[in-house]
């Protein structure tokens, strides 16, 4: 299964040379004997999940327009609405959008089982479609897989494999002591209770508490028992076992114990936000929200912040992460332009400034090779060490199967309810008794 296998190591990538000027000069000539203006004077419609690579796809709509000549209408909203509206557009066979952002840890299942995408295949086949320096061998191999369907379709571009990491304020940790971020989760645990002084509102950790959002740190924190939420076969939860009591366990103190008040409602943003203000003194969430971070025009810890891989757990060591990409509906008005769009966002040059800026841990490896990307980036070499070291120890954080939504749901609402003091073995139990039909149901389909 996909989310067992462990994503490729990308540390020969980056320890590889520069391009030699050679290959520039002919990948230069190759680029130039493409015809990006064979869609001139068309218009697309882009639907993007909120996201720091929304963000970047935004800020460079117009180097786009200028090269192909297409006009782009760009839609970017929060992925609780993003996702649901492009399932209900697609479902009616007349979606608004020519290319669309799909959450593939959410959604694989779904787009490929409704026969939702345009099979890509043939376009990279196309010489006269496809930009030579295309390179569909660049896409590392587990997001490739990610990407694929079991019938061997290619259902999107990958675009971002993003990775769950530990943004810590050295400032705060300092000053209690710790001269560096935690190798453990005992050590974590015992560190963020150390860091903790409400009467300063000054918290040791912020996580995410609410429904849905909640439950990819909460796999995240299950992979340290080297466990899964559902069994490699997709057919059976494994949210009551012993290791997901104990994993709901330390969920549970960790948020109450050590973290600020109203956390229950908490997703990304609110965690980011209170990080970024000093109130926090480690946030465990995806690579892909270091950009504001660094921003000086926003954050209070521009000086302070760190970049570390996610602690050992009791039984294992991994960090979680999601895979997402650009595809183009079977029934979208404009599909070679909506070609050139997903080949410009997914392209070396793209993904390249998508490292670069922070916003976030490209699918293509050979960006990772690129050491003017290290030397031109406001992101310090710790954070290039965190995610060179997340890279080979990162597995899915969500399981493979049609419902994620309604999983995430279900076991979301227990999840909350154990950060508002319930019984963990009881919230789990439930969760996992209300959902397994649901998923039972889905495999009959």
């Amino acid at each position: 299964m996909i989310r067992r296998r462990r994503l490729l190591q990308a540390s020969a990538a980056i320890a590889a040379a520069p391009l030699a000027a050679p290959a520039i000069v002919e990948r230069a000539n190759a680029q130039s004997a493409f015809d990006w203006k064979q869609c001139k004077g068309q218009s697309i419609e882009v639907n993007f999940q909120l996201s720091p690579r929304g963000d970047l796809a935004k800020n460079n709509l117009k180097k786009f327009e200028e090269l192909t000549g297409i006009k782009v209408g760009f839609e970017q909203i929060p992925e609780q609405q993003q996702r649901p509206k492009a399932a209900m557009e697609m479902a009616t066979g007349h979606p608004s959008f020519d290319a669309l952002n799909v959450a593939m840890h959410v959604q694989k299942r779904l787009i490929e089982k409704a026969k939702w995408m345009e099979d890509l295949r043939p376009y990279i086949a196309d010489k006269s479609m496809t930009n030579p320096d295309f390179d569909l061998a660049d896409f590392s191999k587990p997001s490739m897989e990610v990407a694929t369907g079991q019938d061997g379709k290619i259902n999107v571009l990958p675009l971002n494999q993003d990775l769950f990491i530990i943004f810590y304020n050295k400032e705060l940790l300092a000053a209690k002591g710790f001269n560096a971020p935690p190798k453990t989760f005992d050590e974590m645990m015992s560190m963020a209770k150390a860091l903790t002084d409400p009467s300063k509102q000054v918290y040791g950790f912020v996580g995410r508490g609410v429904k849905n959002a909640n439950v990819v740190l909460y796999d995240s924190i299950l992979l340290g028992w080297d466990q899964e939420t559902v069994t490699p076969d997709g057919k059976k939860l494994l949210t009551d076992t012993p290791a997901a009591v104990d994993a709901g366990k330390w969920y549970q103190t960790i948020m109450k114990e050590c973290g600020p008040p109203g956390n229950i409602g908490f997703n990304w943003n609110e965690c980011q936000t209170t990080f970024m203000q000093g109130r926090a003194a480690m946030w465990w969430d995806g690579i892909g929200f270091s950009a504001p971070l660094l921003d000086k025009t926003k954050s209070k810890v521009v000086e302070k912040v760190g970049f570390a891989p996610v602690p050992a757990g009791p039984k294992a060591h991994n960090c979680a992460t999601f895979i997402d990409g650009m595809g183009i509906p079977a029934t979208a008005k404009n599909k070679k332009a909506a070609w050139l769009w997903l080949q410009w966002i997914t392209g070396k040059e793209m993904q390249a400034e998508q490292l670069r800026s922070g916003a976030g841990t490209p699918a293509r490896l050979s960006v990772y090779a690129r050491t003017d990307i290290q030397q031109n980036s406001s992101f310090p070499k710790e954070w290039f060490d965190t995610t060179e070291t997340s890279l080979k120890m990162a597995r899915s954080g969500l399981p493979v199967i049609v419902p994620v939504t309604e999983f995430r749901d279900t076991l979301g609402v227990g999840l909350t309810n154990i950060v508002g003091g319930a019984d963990v073995a009881t919230e789990l139990k439930k969760a996992t008794t209300t959902f397994q039909p649901v998923l039972d149901k889905s495999n009959e389909a």
